[in-house]
């Protein structure tokens, strides 16, 4: 089951990065690249979402994606602005 766990953050990643870089038009960056954005970008969402006491990005639900997405598109433009 841990592998699986894995497999579907991977996933979740690469698609939450995906979407974010759609949304902020820097789609031509790879796979791999979508997928540590998406991570990164659940983490600082549920980070800031915990302080507002509002969802979850451990859930795999419709708030958690919007959430993960809202921070992946926060990390891409701090990518933007530092390099």
């Amino acid at each position: 089951m841990f592998i699986l766990n894995i497999l579907a953050w991977i996933l979740f990643g690469a698609l939450v990065g995906w979407v974010a870089s759609v949304l902020m038009k820097t789609r031509r960056k790879g796979l791999l690249r979508n997928v540590v954005v998406g991570l990164v970008g659940a983490m600082l969402g549920g980070w800031i979402a915990s302080f507002f006491g509002i969802g979850a990005v451990g859930d795999f639900s419709i708030e958690g994606f919007v959430i993960a997405v809202l921070g992946a598109m926060l990390f891409i433009w701090l990518l933007k602005r530092f390099f």
